[in-house]
């Protein structure tokens, strides 16, 4: 029992303590009521979608039994899972603690009143880092939406600039999401995360493969290809994008959502790594955040959705929009994906709503929403 700490916390303990598996109760970026179970294997991956499934069944089948009284489990108390972490992303090769200590940054976090506030700070404070903290104290009651995204950052927004701070951060509940501001109070950009953390490791390591999922910013793929390394993709997903972590040997991916994955600590997302790594990267620039971010490949992402009609076969109508783009790269292991040459179109249905939705990048805002909006064009035409 680890008490409060922090997702990739827990994925860490489970190898480190030779567990068979883990539960961790989170809501995750959701809303509190949302709260759910993350459920690990023996290395501390999320379980496949398979061994769901087969979990699934044998708990609807009862195919288990309980113990006897006199044979139960031990319980062994473990609150020390977030020092622990933090000492091994302290060990790292490619954190400089010296350099960050150097730099004497101020920074300012938002904790949403969950495990944040308690693994975050702690981390910083070990790096010589003076922090600002907002909503630190782990309530589990959301101060504001807990996706850390700019329409929910105002307050971090604001004391970013009030304190003339050089950044904020933000990470969503279980702290394995990752956000920066620039010091200006506007966003770095969540997708932006993996693309700095992916520029340090090559500066250290020289090129290298990387992989993030398909509905992820292609910012990655250029500044790999760039660098000379390979970029791969995946299905949504974070077991999806570790299976192609080990397949292609990768350096460093994870998700557009802020998900850093460093294979030299563990295969999971963790914002944690992704702070000491990113701080390291920036110190280093000796540049603002800002200016950081514009020398990055520059993208903008559109993320919309469409409701569908009662009676609406989803399978065809994916099948119609696909067959719509045929003459262009066209990848289906997760909906279908269209790649063209202005940017590109993600469909993915949804498996809790009634909805599609739709992501779409481009090279600049209006690229981007004008080809969101004629993709719902075109489903709302097939659905008439």
């Amino acid at each position: 029992d680890a008490g409060l700490s922090t997702t990739p916390s827990i994925e860490m303990a489970v190898t480190e303590k030779g567990m068979t598996g883990g539960i961790i109760l989170t809501a995750s970026h959701n809303p509190a009521q949302w709260n759910a179970l993350k459920l690990l294997n023996e290395k501390g991956e999320f379980i496949s979608a398979a061994e769901g499934k087969a979990l699934l069944q044998m708990v609807e089948s009862a195919n288990y039994r309980f113990a006897e009284w006199d044979a139960l489990g031990t319980t062994e108390i473990y609150h020390s899972s977030i020092t622990d972490h933090i000492d091994q992303i302290l060990e790292l090769p490619e954190v400089d603690q010296s350099a960050i200590r150097a730099a004497g940054l101020k920074v300012v976090f938002d904790g949403v009143c969950s495990t944040g506030g308690i693994s975050v700070p702690p981390l910083l404070k070990r790096l010589g880092v003076e922090v600002t903290e907002l909503n630190c104290e782990p309530t589990g009651i959301f101060p504001h939406n807990p996706e850390p995204l700019k329409e929910h950052l105002t307050e971090l927004s604001e004391k970013v600039i009030s304190e003339k701070a050089a950044m904020g951060i933000s990470v969503d509940p279980d702290v394995d999401r990752l956000a920066f501001m620039c010091e200006d109070g506007e966003m770095f950009g969540e997708e932006y995360t993996l693309v700095a953390v992916a520029d340090h490791m090559m500066n250290i390591h020289g090129p290298g493969n990387t992989v993030s999922n398909m509905s992820s910013s292609r910012a990655l793929r250029d500044l790999t290809r760039s660098r000379g390394g390979e970029y791969f993709s995946s299905p949504v997903g974070e077991v999806n994008v570790v299976e192609e972590m080990k397949e292609r040997n990768a350096l460093i991916g994870g998700e557009g959502n802020g998900g850093v994955i460093l294979p030299g600590l563990h295969y999971g997302r963790d914002a944690l790594a992704g702070i000491a790594l990113f701080l390291t990267y920036y110190v280093k620039r000796g540049e603002s955040m800002s200016a950081v971010k514009a020398s990055l490949p520059q993208y903008v992402m559109s993320k919309k959705k469409i409701q569908l009609h009662d009676g609406i076969d989803v399978d065809e109508l994916l099948k119609l929009f696909q067959k719509a783009h045929a003459h262009h790269e066209v990848d289906t292991r997760d909906g279908v994906k269209v790649d063209l040459e202005e940017g590109w179109i993600h469909l993915r249905r949804s498996n809790t709503e009634p909805i599609i939705r739709i992501y779409t990048e481009a090279g600049t805002e209006s690229k981007a929403e004008e080809l969101a909006d004629r993709t719902i064009d075109f489903l709302n035409d097939q659905m008439a």
